[in-house]
């Protein structure tokens, strides 16, 4: 098994900025990809930005220009730095971890997910 936490949302003002975090542990041989998605109310979960281990990224055209994700592959962790934020933006924010994971004597690639951390835009 393998846990996920992600950890930095809060409240800003349209313009600020907000830095999310995450990490994964447990039982991991090596994770293909990270990132992040996020559910607003009345929507479905979105694609916001990943981060693969060779570092091939994939954002949301909504976001891209303003988000950077950034990861540590020794560490498992990830970094999505938000700049210029809007009220669009506004909603709960996931980590979503693509991984291999250690069972026994072989290796499984799963998909786990984070709690979410909420992240509100409003002036």
């Amino acid at each position: 098994q393998v846990e996920v936490v992600e950890s930095g949302g809060g409240s800003v003002q349209p313009g600020e900025s907000l830095r999310l975090s995450c990490g994964a542990s447990g039982k991991i041989y090596t994770i293909e990809t990270m990132g992040w998605f996020r559910q607003t109310a009345g929507t479905e979960r979105e694609l916001v930005a990943t981060m693969n281990r060779n570092a091939g990224t994939n954002y949301s055209a909504s976001v891209r220009g303003r988000f950077t994700i950034s990861r540590d592959i020794e560490k498992n962790t990830a970094t999505l730095h938000m700049n210029s934020l809007k009220s669009e933006d506004t909603g709960v924010y996931y980590c979503n971890v693509d991984v291999w994971v250690i069972e026994h004597r072989d290796v499984k690639r799963l998909m786990y997910w984070g709690q979410g951390t909420q992240v509100t835009v409003s002036s």
